[in-house]
């Protein structure tokens, strides 16, 4: 097994190829870092700025370099002896641009007779294939036709037989028919990715559709090009434990990782012959430890006046069902077409489950108890469904490999994704740095001793498993999230503040309100710019006042205009809060990095993470990355200076290069997990384990109340016998009761080791 001592995530994109990423790979290997792992590398709709809208995996990405600039990186890193992982999306392709796509312009051409027909999950009991691209139904009358293809502003699509005829009566001729999106939400008829029609499902369930799909990426395994794989969206294949064996066989020694989104309590399928998950799960534990219990009543309360419903269970399921009855409209009644029910009742029965599930899904046979706790909880909602929800439960678990059983499961995933991380997360907004997948929002943090619990388990059951602070895809930065988790320890004084700012410049939104204050202090200094862009995308995806497809321009024009209203109004207030929770802020970023890449797993750095980064939610988390200055700071820290904490995040790259260079050089110190606690007035503030015999970890919690308290006084921890050394700072220490306030007097956090 090719399993690396960390790794470091690249966003691979036009402007940032494979070249690029060949440059910085002697950087990455000075820092430390086991392997360079990338975001998807195939071929992707033209201008894609992720690549997870695959149009072509039998090819390396031409906008990114090709083949040629492909293996130059390969090349590079197998070179500097680290390892390669790449991300993979087995789910969906792009149809986005159809002729990008060759094999759904096939499926254009000639309907059901295509030979990759079965590649795409069509319901053919509609003769034609629907293709929401119009903006209205009378937007037909548009087309026109051009180079033997029919147009509609920039889309084209193929032609079938001849073109005598109007543009429309050509149209009416083909095997697809091109309609409005409200139509598409409501009749589409191939299975998509979430809510984006542009994103067709593809059926890997299919031995030769699996084998194309992964036939590139496969051969550079074979090669040794690749030595892991990140698997994207598990939850949405028909059947995930049949294709992660078959990833296996396929791939046998390779390190794979999945993105399997655990509810906290939720453990990975054991049929899965996988390393783990991408670490969302550790994400909330980690920053859990550093939530001060004693906030959650203050910032409840602040909601609440503010006019935010507080009772989350409540907003999550209003939201959910928003996405049954007005998104997955189509989704919901093909599944229901399969219930020998009224259909009404059938369609009812099939929301309500999917709604009422506490995990993202069911993986039927080998686990039903979600399943059963789903259907149960949809019974008591619903009394008035018995019968339709008796014939689903009976249809499903009576033949849980049939079509039904298998649809609904794959949906609900679905349902809960856009119910919860993309709706609820913006709307439930009484301490964001809370709404990351792999949490719960109404759960205020976790105490030391669960974090041991936690931490033990993982490196009994999934040593080998991703840990990760920041992705492509949270809501925010570590960075940000670890200066917002100060808001928790001085909620009263934060919440008094709010409510003097809402009534002099608030948004008139709640959710957005409580949201906005947080991100302006947790991310400061932001840019107007940045700013609004971030608190459009939450309004529309609150789906509260505003949305994507029905914006409301008063009140987006009123988000574009309040930075500067704040500024005007409070700019002075809030500068002064942000430079009180700043220093502590650092505290905690230090504290959640050390815990994160010393813990159990494979930790994951996010690109440019290393410094301090108040990164948003994607496009945000994607803006290029100054690998210049962190050469140039690297430099500095291997000609031995020693930061201070500081606005530069120099203590953060120090800590980054000691901790990854360490696991990477002396893997055995990182083995096994022994909790341990220290002694004395300030030892709650204190979290320390050991790994193996000779590594010890410290790190600082709740540092506000730390200081407010004194700081660490006579708090001590013992230390097993010999000299032991602080990677960060050089400094010895023997073997004893050693003082946490000498311990901790340069960094709020301590790596040691023996000998």
């Amino acid at each position: 097994m090719t399993t690396p001592s960390s790794t470091y995530r690249l966003q691979l994109r036009p402007e940032f190829g494979f070249g690029d990423a060949r440059d910085v790979v002697d950087y990455l290997d000075a820092l430390g870092v086991g392997a360079v792992y990338v975001s998807p590398v195939l071929d992707a709709t033209p201008g894609s700025t992720h690549g997870y809208d695959v149009t072509d995996p039998r090819v390396a990405r031409p906008a990114l370099g090709g083949e040629e600039g492909r293996l130059a990186l390969a090349d590079a890193v197998r070179a500097a002896g680290l390892g390669l992982v790449v991300d993979i999306v087995p789910n969906h392709m792009s149809v986005e641009v159809p002729a990008a796509n060759p094999f759904w312009w096939d499926l254009l051409t000639k309907g059901r007779a295509s030979q990759f027909a079965h590649w795409f999950d069509v319901d053919w009991s509609r003769d034609r294939i629907l293709v929401p691209v119009l903006g209205s139904a009378d937007d037909v009358d548009e087309l026109t036709v051009e180079d033997d293809e029919l147009v509609y502003f920039d889309h084209r699509f193929p032609i079938t037989g001849d073109t005598d005829g109007t543009p429309q009566e050509i149209h009416d001729r083909q095997p697809y028919e091109l309609v409005d999106w409200r139509r598409g939400n409501t009749e589409l008829n191939y299975r998509r990715f979430f809510d984006i029609t542009t994103l067709a499902a593809v059926r890997v369930e299919q031995r030769d559709v699996f084998e194309m799909v992964h036939s590139a990426v496969l051969r550079w395994v074979a090669d040794g090009d690749v030595t892991g794989l990140r698997v994207d969206h598990p939850d949405g294949l028909a059947d995930p434990t049949g294709y992660m064996r078959w990833l296996r066989d396929a791939a046998p020694g390779a390190w794979i990782v999945v993105e399997k989104i655990l509810h906290p309590g939720e453990d990975l399928p054991e049929s899965w012959p996988v390393d783990g998950t991408t670490g969302y799960d550790a994400l909330g534990e980690i920053f859990g430890v550093l939530v001060d219990p004693a906030g959650e009543a203050p910032l409840t309360s602040l909601a609440a006046e503010l006019g935010q419903d507080t009772d989350y269970a409540a907003v999550e399921q209003v939201a959910r069902r928003l996405v049954t009855d007005e998104i997955l409209v189509a989704e919901v009644r093909r599944i229901a077409a399969l219930v020998d029910a009224d259909e009404a009742d059938a369609r009812a029965a099939v929301a309500e489950t999917m709604i009422a599930f506490d995990v993202y899904r069911s993986y039927l046979p080998d686990e039903a108890d979600h399943w059963r706790s789903s259907v149960a909880t949809a019974r008591e909602r619903r009394p008035d469904l018995a019968d339709a929800l008796d014939a689903l439960d009976r249809q499903v678990t009576g033949e849980p490999d049939g079509e039904l059983a298998t649809r609904i499961q794959q949906t609900s995933g679905m349902v809960v994704a856009k119910g919860t991380e993309d709706t609820t997360f913006y709307r439930y907004t009484r301490f964001a740095a809370l709404n990351e997948v792999g949490g719960s929002p109404d759960r205020f943090g976790i105490d030391v001793d669960e974090l041991h619990r936690l931490a033990a388990a993982r490196d009994g059951g999934s040593p080998a498993a991703m840990t990760t602070l920041t992705t492509h895809d949270t809501k925010r930065s570590e960075d940000v999230r670890a200066r917002m988790a100060v808001l928790s320890e001085v909620a009263d004084e934060f919440a008094g503040l709010v409510r003097t700012w809402s009534a002099r410049c608030g948004l008139g939104e709640p959710s957005l309100e409580l949201l906005a204050w947080q991100t302006l202090v947790g991310a400061a200094p932001i840019s107007d710019e940045r700013l609004v862009d971030y608190l459009l995308k939450a309004a529309r995806e609150s789906k509260i006042r505003t949305t994507w497809t029905e914006p409301d321009e008063e009140f987006e024009q009123r988000i574009r205009d309040w930075p500067a209203a704040v500024r005007a109004a409070v700019g002075d207030d809030v500068d002064a809060f942000v430079e009180r929770i700043t220093g502590p802020g650092w505290t905690n970023a230090l504290s959640q990095k050390m815990l994160q890449l010393t813990a159990p797993g494979v930790p994951d750095v996010y690109q440019g993470t290393e410094l301090w980064d108040f990164s948003l939610v994607d496009p945000d988390n994607r803006r290029p990355v100054d690998y210049a200055l962190r050469r140039t700071v690297l430099a500095r820290l291997d000609d031995g200076e020693v930061p201070a904490v500081d606005e530069t995040g120099a203590a953060k790259l120090l800590l980054v290069h000691r901790v990854l260079t360490l696991r990477r050089d002396r893997p055995e110190l990182f083995r096994g997990y022994r909790p341990m606690r220290a002694e004395g007035p300030a030892a709650d503030h204190a979290v320390a384990y050991g790994r193996g015999d000779d590594l010890v970890v410290v790190a600082t919690r709740l540092p506000v109340g730390l200081g407010e308290a004194g700081g660490w006084r006579d708090t001590t921890l013992d230390l097993p016998a010999g000299e032991w050394t602080d990677a960060l700072t050089g400094e010895t220490v023997d073997g004893s009761s050693a003082r946490l306030a000498s311990l901790l007097d340069r960094y709020p956090v301590a790596l040691l080791v023996r000998g």
